[in-house]
């Protein structure tokens, strides 16, 4: 028997914004969120007993972050930006607010990766579903991103892993 959406909701909801911060940055990751339990709860009925719903509930806010994406190629861009909060992963708000930066700059599949990999914790094989590629393609795109991170932001890494 299928738990509530409720319990999905409390069970995946930091995991999920986790990974539209990454993916979107802290302006827009809310409105994905959102927009990915909203669509969430409404196919959640249909969705099969078997599945794996933490990289369902990714696959979604996939998604919704390039419906996002697009959106805001439409838009104009902001002037100012605020600083992300403290992480609560080791890092200082200086660091964290310095890695994200370093994040930000990663190729979209690599940010991608690292995000769906590291934050959400997905396999592989999952990840190349999301991504529309091969299993060696969603592999390649998150040692590529490991390696620009630590490249660029080395301490960040080390502290962030060590956590």
């Amino acid at each position: 028997m299928k738990q509530p959406f409720e319990s999905v909701v409390a069970q995946h909801g930091a995991t999920v914004l986790r990974v539209c911060r990454v993916v979107l940055g802290p302006h827009d990751a809310d409105d994905a969120w959102s927009e990915t339990f909203l669509s969430a709860m409404r196919a959640y009925p249909d969705l099969p007993e078997t599945a794996n719903v933490e990289a369902w509930l990714v696959t979604i806010a996939h998604r919704k972050a390039i419906d996002v994406l697009r959106a805001a190629k439409r838009n104009p861009l902001p002037v100012d930006e605020v600083p992300e909060k403290p992480t609560g992963q080791g890092l200082s708000n200086v660091e964290a607010v310095g890695l994200w930066a370093a994040v930000k700059e990663l190729p979209s599949k690599q940010r991608q990766a690292i995000a769906y990999r590291y934050v959400a914790g997905l396999a592989y094989a999952e990840i190349a579903e999301i991504l529309g590629g091969t299993v060696a393609a969603a592999r390649r795109a998150a040692a590529d991103g490991l390696n620009n991170l630590r490249k660029h932001y080395p301490d960040a890494i080390t502290k962030g892993a060590s956590s």
